[in-house]
């Protein structure tokens, strides 16, 4: 099959500009005495999956936490959707689109798997207080609009088998696959995945992994995680930024950061 090639220097050989969804710059953020994210700079490209990795103790939780405002940066601003911010409360950022899962998982163990997704559209409710407590006209529409939006999150992730199980009898593979359905069930622009695979067999991290990749493909989701296994970074993430003792020590492809000698020294141990 013959290709068309374009001449070396015309605009057909440059790669399309990248749209920044998110950009952090010069963040830094401590706790007292101890510097948790020092002078911290990069930024996120709409729809691509970022991955921030790093020993322990690097600084990534904490980003994660600035990021969607948990915590607050006492130097440094984020850009979200052309936005500048240097702080945001949890719940505006979940307003403006970025949802994320724990490190340890946060869900409502006594309640259903579909009661927890549920949980997720709150911010999608409209229908005041007297309206969802007759549960009839508009806030029944309602209701019955967002559990269809909730089923197919269910069929898409595979869990219809566990809808109506409490989440505190499920093993701790599916409970991270519920709290995945949570945070897509805010339908978010941004997601963060603070280390989906830990805990998981290599069964569940295939299925994690696949599960991931469907919801940067299908949904057109951007989506940065924290992950220490570095099989799973190579093959899932686009761009990868290291931290190491709250610093950038590096930023660019999986490839060019395994083969980096100071984040092989830091973190790797050895080339990857």
């Amino acid at each position: 099959m013959n290709m068309a090639v374009a001449p070396t220097g015309t605009a057909a050989s440059k790669p399309a500009a990248q749209e920044v969804l998110l950009d952090v710059k010069n963040v830094s953020l401590s706790f007292g005495g101890v510097q948790a994210i020092k002078d911290v700079s990069f930024n996120i490209n709409k729809g691509e999956i970022r991955a921030i990795i790093g020993p322990n103790g690097a600084g990534k939780t904490s980003m994660l936490n600035v990021i969607n405002g948990f915590y607050h940066p006492q130097v440094g601003e984020i850009t979200f959707k052309g936005e500048t911010r240097s702080a945001m409360r949890p719940y505006v950022a979940a307003s403006q689109g970025i949802a994320r899962t724990f490190q340890n998982v946060a869900l409502f163990r006594g309640m259903s798997t579909l009661d927890n997704i549920m949980s997720g559209r709150t911010l999608k409710m409209h229908k005041n207080f007297f309206w969802q407590m007759l549960r009839f006209g508009p806030a029944l529409d309602e209701e019955i609009e967002h559990r269809h939006k909730v089923e197919e999150i269910i069929d898409f992730l595979e869990i219809q088998h566990i809808r109506r199980t409490p989440v505190g009898r499920l093993p701790y593979g599916l409970q991270k696959r519920v709290e995945l359905a949570r945070a897509l069930a805010m339908e978010p622009e941004l997601l963060l995945l603070d280390e989906p695979m830990a805990g998981m067999n290599l069964e569940e991290k295939e299925d994690m992994s696949r599960f991931i990749l469907d919801v940067n493909d299908q949904f057109g989701t951007t989506i940065a995680l924290i992950e220490h296994d570095m099989g799973v970074v190579m093959d899932l993430s686009t761009r990868v930024v290291v931290l190491d003792h709250g610093e950038k020590i590096a930023d660019g492809t999986p490839e060019e950061v395994s083969a980096n000698q100071d984040v092989i020294d830091a973190y790797l141990g050895v080339a990857h």
